[in-house]
């Protein structure tokens, strides 16, 4: 099968992951009426197509926290991503420097930050959860500025872990000891390739950042167990104080749905936010990215730099966000996906759709710059007077 679109890509990570793994990718929590909203209401929004203008230079360039880059994207926080590939969050942040985008590092990655940083030239961001073990915590941040990790992505949206149905159901969650091991093995047993290229040849896993306190040979019931008992709910914004004394470099907010919370983090000195329900994987019922995106920008839009995420799957998503008010869009599964089926030429390959997609849907609309991507190219937007 060769891959057209992120949905092939879709495709082909299911047809190669252990079932757990793709269920973890592609799942949300419990029904799943928010992931769905994150696509159903995006994809509802209709645009303007304007005919007879000049529309042979397409520039899809932008400029994020004071770096040029080729697109207004970054490839987002994937916990685990280099589980789908063998040591995929390297071969990912090798793919998003080819393409001159930001590649994030989460907190919970297979790959460390050491290991990331040998593996390309340019600066990556680094995404951090607030944990109980606040010695690693500001280990990690000493660690990713000594590095020099460009920004740094603060996930604010999970005090406690959301409960995803799909995770019990293939045996990732709620299948402890011997029994819960045996499922995941023979999972992977019935995916060959991904056992060889993954299993055999990616290994050591030591699952990364935190390796230092779960040890070499750590277990996947390990991992989330420490992730449970870490995972902080005493957290408040005067924590996001002391993150902003100890970070030098931009500080955006990951998981803002509420305009009063996104001016609480443009006065107490972060840089960005990014407009996130982590993917419909929280809290189920909580509004979609487009839905939220629109008071968020006009609340900050002028303060902080606004981010989004949340039912990405082209390069038209990219532009229907970015006229709702984003200034850049984060891609999730439509990387994890593509590395998963692809490895890293696959996430070459969809940041080159999501390049093509965005200079058809630009050129369809009337647009030939990103900074005039806006509200007037969605149908139903006040007319332009002047172009008409």
């Amino acid at each position: 099968m060769k891959a057209a679109s992120t949905s092939d890509y879709r495709e082909l990570a299911r047809r190669r992951l252990p079932r757990f793994l793709f269920e973890y990718i592609d799942g949300g929590a419990y029904d799943e009426v928010t992931l769905a909203a994150n696509l159903d209401d995006l994809r509802s929004l209709a645009l303007r197509q304007r005919v007879l203008r000049d529309v042979s230079a397409v520039d899809t360039s932008t400029t994020l926290f004071g770096r040029s880059q080729r697109l207004p994207v970054a490839l987002g926080p994937i916990g685990l991503a280099g589980m789908n590939a063998r040591r995929g969050e390297v071969q990912a942040a090798r793919a998003a420097e080819a393409a001159s985008v930001p590649f994030t590092l989460s907190t919970v990655s297979a790959c460390s930050l050491d290991e990331v940083a040998a593996g390309v030239s340019a600066p990556f961001w680094f995404q951090l959860y607030m944990i109980k073990d606040r010695g690693l915590m500001r280990a990690m941040l000493e660690k990713a500025a000594w590095l020099g990790c460009s920004a740094l992505v603060f996930t604010v949206d999970m005090p406690v872990p959301g409960t995803r149905y799909r995770d019990y159901r293939s045996g990732l969650a709620g299948a402890a000891g011997l029994a819960g091991a045996a499922r995941r093995a023979w999972q992977g047993a019935c995916r060959p390739a991904w056992a060889l290229d993954v299993g055999l040849l990616g290994g050591p896993h030591q699952l990364g950042n935190v390796a230092p306190v779960l040890g070499r040979d750590t277990g996947l019931e390990d991992f989330f167990r420490w992730m449970r008992e870490n995972f902080d709910p005493t957290i408040t914004w005067r924590d996001l104080e002391a993150v902003r004394e100890a970070w030098s470099g931009p500080l955006i907010l990951k998981g803002v749905l509420d305009a009063d919370d996104a001016r609480n983090a443009a006065s107490l000195g972060a840089d960005g936010v990014v407009v996130s329900n982590h993917g419909g994987r929280q809290l189920d019922g909580a509004l979609s990215t487009a839905r939220a995106l629109p008071e968020i920008a006009e609340a900050v839009g002028e303060r902080l730099t606004v981010l989004a995420d949340g039912g990405v799957r082209s390069g038209l998503d990219v532009v229907r966000l970015m006229a709702l008010g984003a200034k850049g869009v984060l891609l999730g599964r439509a990387w994890a996906y593509a590395l998963a089926g692809g490895g890293g030429k696959g996430v070459s390959h969809v940041l080159q759709l999501i390049e093509a997609e965005m200079r058809v849907a630009m050129a369809l609309t009337g647009v030939t710059r990103v900074e005039d991507i806006c509200a007037e190219i969605l149908a139903g937007a006040p007319r332009d007077r002047a172009a008409a």
